[in-house]
């Protein structure tokens, strides 16, 4: 009976069942169902293998193309990527209505730049201000070729030069060169003082009665970074932002270059990895090296006579911040902020010291590194071979192009590069604290600390404020007294800010 019950049963309903058409409504309801299903049991699966991993670490989707940067999710992709607000300020370098030109015709002044192509594009933007304030007839400017990179290059290789006389006709007059019956006459040869304000240079116009031509030995850090009339800190960024525009053949390459680093992998780094022999030579920074690598920066140094300081203590010199990154050191930086290792990052270097071997201590952490040599054709970088001013420059354009630029030392190119951001809308640009990572590292090396979690925060919490949003120019450090306070300011042409950019200051955190 149990049996035969249970048998009738389930012929019972199997014969309902099979009785009921379904309609296509019907089935297209369950087939909804179906789907929504599967998709709840994706989202709840992936939610569980997400919950495994580092919440700190970036999370990456699939690509197609194995060059580009895996799409991160949106909060880390603004963390890393995105500029920061910049409050809605806004270039203003129009002179102001009290503005007037200079009218010397008859006065001269001839320039002989020094240092690299940074050091030469800031110090020839301070004699366009100092022509100005002198009344005077600027001579397109002399280029150093007897620095450490011994550049035979002239202005008008680097430079555009008809569009720098033609840019800056409303402020000054500039010539190519002195008038011939001017050649031969007695000049005035002058070592301008460094940092000097309006009043110094209105004090020499006084050598016009004896000379109409002055010749100035040295162009950097002749003009000082504050306290300066509103209109020449104005013609200074009209002459660095706007009048010195880098040569047709630079400027072209540069811009093709950069053109195929974002079909290479749309955004990326430009990292200035400033780990070359002058400047480890030149800041006695030895950590890591052999003996005798050591010895060899430290005779380079010696014998290079225009730098003054030759004994240096390379531990100190470590401990106060003073030294470069290391390619390791920058490797464990990036990763530890958060940048996946296939990230890729334009290399704006010379030749990096220890070659390939310390190289490898980046790319082991970022395989995907990009030089001038693998973007460029051998054609088109055969007239830059021996020219390191105008290399300089390619690197320099690709650097103000970057979506983040990362300084591994705060020199000259660096400087101007983080200056020229700000000036187009504060690009982000991490400042790497280099002094307060010199503890970490050490931690590190001892295996008191290991590269994680731990370290991701101490690093992205030491470095919150250094991303290159808006704040006012820093002063000079607290304690330092007399002309030395200048050499603790902040560079003019690394922070523009105020005098070339403007906006409401209510709306704007100092930082």
């Amino acid at each position: 009976m149990v049996n035969r019950g249970s048998h009738g049963s389930g012929g019972l309903f199997s014969g309902r069942f099979h009785a009921r058409k379904l309609t296509p409504s019907v089935i297209t309801f369950y087939t909804i169902i179906m789907f929504a299903f599967s998709i709840f049991f994706f989202l709840f699966y992936a939610r569980n293998v997400t919950l495994d991993q580092d919440p700190r670490r970036p999370l990456l989707s699939r690509q197609s193309n194995p060059h580009q940067v895996p799409e991160l999710h949106a909060h880390y992709a603004k963390q890393l990527w995105d500029s920061p607000f910049n409050h809605s300020l806004h270039q203003c370098v129009e002179p102001t209505t009290k503005y007037k030109a200079a009218k010397g015709f008859d006065r001269y002044l001839t320039v002989r730049s020094n240092g690299g192509l940074n050091q030469m594009r800031t110090g020839i933007s301070d004699m366009v201000a100092v022509a100005h304030m002198m009344n005077a007839t600027l001579v397109i400017p002399q280029l150093d070729k007897r620095s450490f990179w011994k550049d035979s290059s002239v202005f008008s290789d680097i430079f555009d030069e008809i569009h720098f006389i033609e840019s800056l006709k409303g402020d000054i007059r500039i010539v190519n060169e002195l008038p011939k019956n001017l050649e031969g006459i007695p000049r005035a040869r002058k070592h301008f003082t460094s940092w000097a304000g309006v009043g110094y240079y209105t004090d020499l116009t006084r050598l016009w009665s004896d000379y109409q031509v002055i010749h100035v030995a040295k162009s950097d850090s002749r003009l000082a970074n504050n306290d300066l009339p509103l209109d020449i800190q104005r013609l200074r960024c009209r002459a660095m932002y706007q009048a010195l525009q880098f040569s047709p053949p630079i400027e072209n390459l540069g811009k093709r270059l950069v053109d195929r680093l974002r079909t290479h992998g749309g955004r990326y780094i430009a990292l200035h990895l400033r780990y070359e022999k002058d400047m480890l030579s030149f800041t006695g920074c030895a950590y890591g090296l052999t003996d005798a690598e050591s010895e060899e920066l430290r005779i380079l140094r010696e014998n290079t006579n225009y730098w003054k300081v030759k004994k240096i203590n390379s531990t100190e010199q470590r401990i106060g911040g003073f030294c470069p990154l290391t390619p390791k050191e920058v490797g464990i930086f990036l990763r530890a902020l958060g940048y996946p290792p296939s990230t890729p990052i334009y290399i704006a270097a010379g030749e990096i010291y220890g070659g390939n071997t310390l190289l490898s201590e980046l790319s082991s952490r970022f395989p995907n590194l990009i030089f001038k040599e693998s973007l460029a054709t051998p054609e088109e970088l055969k007239d830059f071979t021996n020219h390191a001013s105008q290399s300089a420059a390619l690197d320099y354009i690709i650097c103000v192009e970057s979506d983040v630029f990362v300084p591994s030392y705060s020199g000259n190119m660096a400087r101007a590069v983080e200056g020229h951001r700000r000036f187009l809308g504060h690009r982000k640009t991490i400042n790497p604290d280099r002094k307060g990572l010199v503890g970490i590292f050490d931690k590190l090396e001892t295996g008191v600390l290991e590269e994680g979690r731990e370290l991701s925060h101490m690093v992205q919490r030491l470095h919150k404020n250094r991303q290159g949003a808006p704040r006012k120019r820093h002063g000079s450090l607290p304690g330092v007294k007399g002309r030395a306070r200048f050499r603790t300011e902040e560079s003019f042409y690394e922070n523009p800010y105020p005098e070339c950019i403007c906006g409401s200051i209510s709306k704007l955190q100092i930082t």
